[in-house]
């Protein structure tokens, strides 16, 4: 008798079987799902993704990143999970760059300017040349009218490689428009201020960095020893980070340490500590210039910016902290002995304040000053003594100049 031949089992499937497989399917994705929507958003920052989807990715959108598209498609998920619709336009495209100035972090990188300058601008005609010439250095004087023709010869001692700032602190300004000089010049009018009180406010760091060196002077100067851009080659040629003019040694009063010598180009406090100073870590034996001609590296003026007080506008004992900028001092502070100066001495901004209790204008704001001097001093000294207590060590012995 001939044999049926052999069929495989798996070659005919049963009608329920077929059935049993279509609902297994369809039960699983719907658990699936479910699963899905109940778990929280993984961020796809965290996901590693094979290398060729990456090129493939970054192939199809020429100009972005793999990990940008990434990065996008998960905040359009999340603002979509959150307002239970499609995302719009609004959602799409939000910048959030951390490492932008604090407040420009919603700015693309390459549209944020950080920084500024006093160069002026025209109101016409094509922006990138409106400027063929940008100084590399920037003078201030704080001044009055008293002091007009003084001014005016120290200006003249500046190359237009200066740009010139005037802080004005009568209020007149337009009696200065009889020098041509002064009609480039930048005019900043604020009455009966300070010196410092107009460099706390209008030469942050981030206005004056274009320039090279700030000379912040006063108004009462003679300059007929002195050359501008002599005096900045010196200052480069020594790296001197801080510095001012030699003072005449016989004209006025001053430290010793910023009068002038004869026999040099400039000199030290790494030289004074072989001479007349006695302990190299007392003023006016350290590293030190007075506050009526510095001249600061943008580096150093970044560094002595943040330190002035904002309360306090004299800047007396300011200088006997501006080593603190520096490093080493001794060797980045120094004195431009062959460009030098004489102080005049004259108490026009003395006259600026008011006569109380029987005291003259003046002594009003001498008092100031030395009070001024104390208060600085103390929160110096407390605000180191806390920084050495966070971290353990005692703090160093303080010595304050009475």
């Amino acid at each position: 008798m001939a044999k049926l031949p052999i069929v495989a089992r798996s070659a005919v499937r049963k009608p329920n079987e077929t059935m049993r497989l279509v609902v297994v399917t369809i039960v699983g994705v719907v658990f699936g799902f479910f699963i899905g929507i109940s778990f929280p958003a993984i961020s796809i920052t965290k996901l590693h993704f094979p290398s060729g989807f990456v090129a493939y990715v970054e192939e199809k959108n020429s100009g972005l990143s793999a990990q940008a598209l990434l990065n996008q498609a998960y905040t359009v998920s999340r603002n979509a999970g959150r307002n239970g619709s499609e995302p719009t336009s609004n959602t799409t495209m939000k910048i959030y760059v951390p490492t932008n100035p604090r407040g420009a972090e919603s700015l693309a990188p390459g549209i944020v300017v950080p920084e500024s300058d006093f160069h002026q601008h025209r109101l016409w005609g094509n922006p990138d040349e409106d400027l063929p010439f940008k100084p590399k250095y920037l003078v201030t004087f704080t001044v009055g009218i008293s002091q007009k023709d003084n001014i005016n010869r120290a200006v003249k001692k500046f190359s237009e490689n200066f740009a010139i700032l005037l802080f004005h602190y009568d209020g007149r300004v337009s009696e200065w428009d009889e020098f041509e000089w002064s009609k480039r010049a930048i005019h900043i009018s604020i009455r009966r201020q300070a010196k410092w009180w107009y460099a706390k406010r209008f030469l942050h760091p981030d206005i004056v960095a274009p320039y090279e060196y700030i000379f912040i002077w006063d108004e009462d100067l003679g300059v007929e020893h002195f050359n501008a851009e002599e005096y900045i080659k010196l200052v480069k040629k020594y790296q001197l980070e801080i510095s001012q003019p030699g003072l005449e040694p016989d004209k006025g009063l001053t430290w010793q340490m910023t009068k002038r010598r004869g026999d040099r180009q400039v000199h030290k406090d790494t030289e004074e500590r072989e001479g007349w100073c006695s302990d190299p870590h007392v003023p006016p034996c350290a590293a030190f210039v007075e506050i009526m001609a510095p001249v600061f590296s943008r580096d150093a003026w970044r560094c002595v910016w943040h330190m002035i007080q904002n309360d306090l506008v004299h800047g007396w004992g300011l200088d006997f902290a501006l080593r603190k900028c520096v490093d080493p001092a001794h060797e980045k502070i120094g004195v431009v002995d062959s460009q030098w100066i004489v102080h005049q001495v004259v108490p026009s901004l003395g006259n600026q304040g008011q006569a109380e209790q029987g005291k003259a204008p003046w002594e009003g704001v001498r008092e100031r000053c030395r009070k001024e001097w104390g208060i600085f001093q103390t929160r110096m000294a407390e605000a180191e003594k806390a920084y050495y207590e966070t971290i353990g060590v005692t703090p160093p012995n303080v010595t304050f100049v009475s």
